[in-house]
């Protein structure tokens, strides 16, 4: 195995990337270190175990697709051969023939799945993304194109996430649907708060009122999204959130 790695700029200096987590970056760095020469990671949880990195950071790299997961508990780094290139006479093949067998490489040199039902995002060990709640880290490809889709919204739309907020995010997501979730992010991009804290209170108030769709909610009303205001209970319920913000909290979700 060849003791040199290698990690193309145009991955891990993406704002996708580095809008991670930096023990997510972390994992995946060390993961890229250790892999074998075809990129597979055989016993990544005793990596993770090496540089201190927790379930969330594997959620947060398999949800990204940074990685892909097999059900024997095998990952492979997807963009390892844009990351990695060996002359044929230093490459060893990689013993994983089983989880090789079933990807495929794409037209920019990425793996890719041959078949969706041939892998599946997963991992072993009981751990649970949002709603997709399941062992050995089992998403099906639709909810793993949502999952990725509402962190991508939020950073887009507000700003970075640190694991615990991708956590939060999560349970949000075994307590409601997508729907409301998104809405909730692009009412507190409206109202320019960027904050973590603002979006919690929004989607906390919805969820305890029972609202189940975007139509439940009394005050949306049939305009353009973009120019719908806040209700004032909504406001005052906001004010006072605010109000009860320690220093620490304005420190961590940015708050001025």
């Amino acid at each position: 195995m060849a003791e040199r790695r290698m990690f193309a700029k145009s991955i891990v200096l993406s704002d996708s990337f580095l809008d991670m987590p930096m023990s997510a970056r972390c994992l995946y760095f060390t993961m890229g270190m250790l892999a074998d020469d075809d990129g597979f990671v055989g016993s990544p949880k005793a990596i993770m175990r090496q540089c201190g990195a927790t379930d969330d950071d594997m959620k947060i790299l398999l949800a990204k697709r940074y990685v892909l997961g097999f059900e024997s508990g095998i990952i492979v780094i997807k963009h390892w051969r844009m990351n990695n290139y060996l002359q044929n006479d230093r490459h060893k093949t990689t013993t994983y023939l089983d989880e090789f067998a079933t990807l495929s490489v794409d037209e920019k040199g990425a793996y890719t799945e041959k078949n969706n039902s041939c892998i599946q995002n997963v991992y072993t060990g009981k751990v649970s993304i949002g709603k997709y709640s399941i062992d050995k880290f089992n998403i099906e490809e639709d909810d793993k194109e949502d999952a990725q889709t509402i962190f991508d919204i939020y950073q887009n739309e507000i700003g970075s996430l640190s694991s615990r907020q991708y956590e939060k995010i999560n349970n949000y997501l075994n307590k409601t649907n997508e729907e409301l979730i998104k809405e909730a992010i692009y009412r507190t991009s409206d109202a320019n708060a960027k904050s973590f804290k603002y979006f919690e209170t929004v989607i906390k108030d919805w969820i305890n009122k029972g609202y189940k769709t975007v139509g439940d909610i009394k005050e949306l009303k049939k305009v353009d999204r973009r120019k719908v205001s806040e209700p004032e209970w909504l406001d005052k319920k906001i004010e006072k959130e605010k109000s009860l913000i320690t220093n620490e909290d304005r420190k961590e979700y940015g708050i001025d």
